[in-house]
């Protein structure tokens, strides 16, 4: 019986799982989901679904296996008067469900609903990492480790050697010289590793409204790089006039009312990469978000920096443009007049939230 829950249980959760899969395009664009996130899950909330159980009625009421009955009887009372209006009830409502899903789990659903190409790292897995791989046999080791097929083996043999076998009766009892366990081994193995740097603009024409575009956008950038590489270093840049590096919080929580110099942030961005990320070990992505104003004598010095420095080094270099009230949009123009130029420099236009869902496709869907 506890077997068949657990499967029941399991059937369920699956259910839940394809219904997120159904509204995921939703989901991507909304970003309360991202307040949910733990370390390895993320708790999502599917309505009108709920595990199916038992209801029992009050005491006294009647029903089945309750005195004499004829064929056609109604078992109980019903809520309400046959004849007249429902009456106004007691109970609770409609529930909203909150099912975690892992990471992992939501990267997978991400990749088939967009249909992401897997990414190949390029440049030398010169970086390792130890991990233990269980590659031996030991006649000592935890129960936790007991190889149980050879175990049996062992004792299978033992018994048909000592004609204790009995095949009307087949009872296999390993004593402890048949026990036999798994041996682990300390390896060195090559490791994929990336670097994301995330450039914003936090200039008086960024509302709060284009940094939660940015913000929810992210999110599901980092859950598909994070799928597709053993290490992910994540840095973040702010800039107005002037750039700087700050941490995630600062990122996301920023607002200046200076001017705006794209340029300022490129200075930081290939500062970092050329300092601290070589090429040949990392596999290098920028995300550059903005609402598209720039001071318009900055924007040649900005081309040269992409496609000099930046471009030529990254695995992607993505530019989305934030749609604003106060941004003139000018920069995307720009750029597309070099965008034939270098295949992994990708652009796109986010003028709200629903436009999400597409971003991330352009952005993601060349596999790089």
């Amino acid at each position: 019986m506890a077997r068949s829950i657990d499967q029941d249980l399991a059937r369920f959760k699956e259910i839940v799982r394809g219904k997120v899969r159904q509204q995921l395009r939703k989901y991507i664009s909304n970003g309360e989901m991202i307040g949910r996130k733990g370390r390895e899950l993320v708790s999502i909330p599917v309505p009108n679904i709920d595990i199916p159980h038992f209801r029992h009625g009050p005491k006294g009421s009647g029903g089945a296996g309750q005195g004499d009955g004829e064929i056609g009887q109604p078992i109980g009372k019903g809520d309400g008067d046959e004849d007249g209006p429902g009456k106004a009830g007691d109970q609770p409502g409609g529930h909203v469900r909150e099912v975690e899903v892992t990471l992992d789990e939501l990267a997978d659903m991400l990749g088939k609903e967009l249909e992401l190409p897997n990414i190949i790292p390029k440049g030398k897995d010169t970086l390792s990492a130890d991990k233990d791989k269980y590659n031996s046999i030991h006649h000592s080791g935890p129960e936790s480790l007991r190889h149980f097929k050879r175990t049996y083996k062992n004792a299978l043999r033992r018994m048909i050697a000592s004609q204790d076998y009995n095949p009307l009766k087949p009872v296999i009892i390993p004593t402890r010289e048949d026990q036999l366990y798994r041996g682990s081994k300390s390896v060195s193995v090559p490791r994929a590793n990336a670097a994301i740097i995330y450039m914003m603009d936090v200039s008086g024409s960024m509302t709060d409204d284009q940094k939660e575009i940015v913000r929810t956008e992210s999110f599901w950038i980092d859950t598909w790089l994070q799928s597709q590489y053993d290490g992910i270093h994540t840095r973040y840049i702010i800039h107005d006039a002037a750039a700087r590096e700050v941490d995630e919080d600062t990122f996301y929580h920023t607002r200046e009312s200076g001017g705006t110099r794209i340029s300022s942030a490129y200075e930081v961005a290939w500062k970092i990469i050329s300092t601290e990320y070589p090429v040949a070990d990392w596999n290098i992505y920028c995300f550059q978000f903005s609402d598209g104003d720039n001071w318009g004598e900055d924007n040649k010095a900005c081309v040269r920096m992409l496609s000099e420095d930046l471009i030529p080094h990254c695995n992607l270099f993505c530019y989305g443009q934030v749609e604003s009230p106060y941004g003139s949009g000018d920069y995307l123009r720009e750029l597309r007049k070099i965008g034939n130029k270098f295949e992994n420099l990708v652009l796109s236009e986010i003028p709200n939230k629903d436009a999400i869902y597409n971003s991330i496709k352009t952005f993601l869907g060349k596999g790089k």
